[in-house]
């Protein structure tokens, strides 16, 4: 029998465990019913959880919740649904369109208000979102959208304006070993047989946070060794490396791939930055999640050691806007390249980490009155302002003035990296600040 599958990205061996055994997925059979039975995002549906405390008190507002694949956006929807017992109805944007989004609505209005949970809603484009609007503003429709993506980027402000944005978090490595040790115990097929986790190393990497991926690594090594199994690295990593390698930009590969692109650039490699490229793009990954990596990458591992490498890397997600596959790939390429081959700092990166530990230690203090602006007369009686010195006036168009506050006063956030470009900022800080800050 000949076996087409219409989705390149889909698990090949996962297909033939249900294909021959006839049962749903072990990650489907094991999937929580209730919050007590949720492993991890305690910080949203632990007693004092946000998620908890809306269930409780039967007022749920439409939310989308953003985080990695594996770690429960469907199945706290699922929660959600069950514990309010209102219609529950689930697309995919995947393969739904406005037709589909329009039928859900029409349906809730004639009926009861229906939670509507939209898998991979940052696939909607701008007039699918739009369709949303109205039913979930007027409180048709409680709105439930999951999404892998920053929803600052993939859902546009009207709809997020009328959702709280919840994130989860990867599973932690204890999560993942007390989600395996369950299932195993529970699980009817499982427990039937003398399953136990010897090693747990290449069980926990293999899975990289992602709950759906470790039970199905677990299904994969029970379906393929029979009688009794102690669970050891090796054998975890023999059965894994049987999979076929394809890339799913739905999630299977998707960040070890991109985690693979950023670093090779980041090492200034730009043989094996192109080489995941040309695997991402193979796949099908999303233009715009690859150039938006790269502008991220361009401040954050190259800054003022090559500035124009923002320029560029911006200028990249804006042509591959305009042009989209296949052309993109040539641009994809080109910055990629680029990148990789410039200099590199996390001076910025780091620069604004301290700061930010600085906000966070010591509060939000007074700025300076002299730094303070004063559009009116009583905050000019009231010295806002005063005693400030225009920079543009002095020698250099420079004045050596504390513009901290006094309480954090000669606090150093910043130090220039070690490239060329950013030593010469050393020396022009250098001569400047002498005295002050040890450039």
């Amino acid at each position: 029998m000949l076996v087409k599958f219409a989705n390149p990205g889909v698990n090949i061996n996962l297909f033939l465990i249900v294909l021959l055994n006839n049962q749903t997925p072990l990650a489907e059979r094991m999937r929580p019913s209730s919050l007590d039975e949720l492993i991890g995002q305690e910080h949203l549906v632990d007693e004092n959880g946000i998620i908890r405390k809306a269930i409780r008190a039967g007022n749920i507002p439409s939310m989308i919740l953003w985080g990695p694949p594996g770690v429960g956006k469907t199945t706290i929807a699922n929660i959600i649904a069950n514990e309010v017992k209102m219609p529950f109805k689930v697309i995919s944007a995947v393969s739904a369109g406005v037709k589909d989004v329009r039928e859900v609505i029409d349906h809730a209005k004639r009926s009861n208000r229906t939670i509507l949970f939209i898998d991979e809603i940052h696939r909607f484009n701008k007039s699918q979102q739009d369709a949303l609007l109205n039913a979930v503003e007027k409180g048709v429709i409680i709105l439930i959208g999951a999404t892998t993506e920053n929803p600052s980027f993939e859902v546009n402000s009207a709809l997020l304006s009328r959702c709280q944005v919840y994130t989860l978090k990867p599973l932690s490595e204890k999560d993942l070993l007390k989600l395996a040790h369950s299932v195993i115990a529970k699980d009817e097929d499982l427990k039937s047989r003398s399953i136990k986790i010897g090693e747990h190393k290449a069980l926990l990497n293999i899975s990289g946070g992602d709950a759906r991926k470790l039970l199905n690594l677990i299904e994969l090594i029970a379906e393929s060794i029979t009688g009794d199994i102690v669970v050891t690295d090796t054998m975890v990593i023999e059965v894994a490396q049987k999979r076929i390698a394809i890339y799913d930009k739905s999630g299977e590969q998707h960040y070890d791939i991109i985690s693979a692109f950023i670093k090779s650039i980041r090492g200034s490699d730009p043989n094996a930055a192109v080489y995941y490229l040309a695997r991402m793009i193979d796949g099908g990954e999303d233009v715009k999640f690859i150039a938006r990596r790269m502008l991220i990458l361009a401040s954050e591992d190259i800054g003022n050691a090559n500035p124009t490498a923002l320029v560029i890397a911006n200028n990249t997600f804006q042509a591959v806007n305009v042009i989209g596959y296949p052309e993109a790939r040539i641009i994809l390429s080109q910055c990629a390249i680029y990148l990789a081959c410039s200099p590199k700092s996390n001076a910025s990166y780091v620069a604004i980490e301290n700061a930010i530990r600085s906000v966070h230690d010591t509060g939000d203090l007074a700025v300076p009155l002299s730094l303070r602006n004063a559009p009116t007369k009583m905050m000019k009686e009231m010295d806002f302002g005063k005693e400030y010195k225009y920079a543009h006036d002095f020698d250099r168009n420079f004045i050596s003035a504390e513009f901290l506050p006094a309480e954090i006063a000669g606090s150093k956030f910043y130090e220039p990296g070690k490239n060329p470009r950013e030593e010469e900022l050393r020396m022009y800080l250098r001569k400047l600040w002498e005295g002050k800050y040890s450039y």
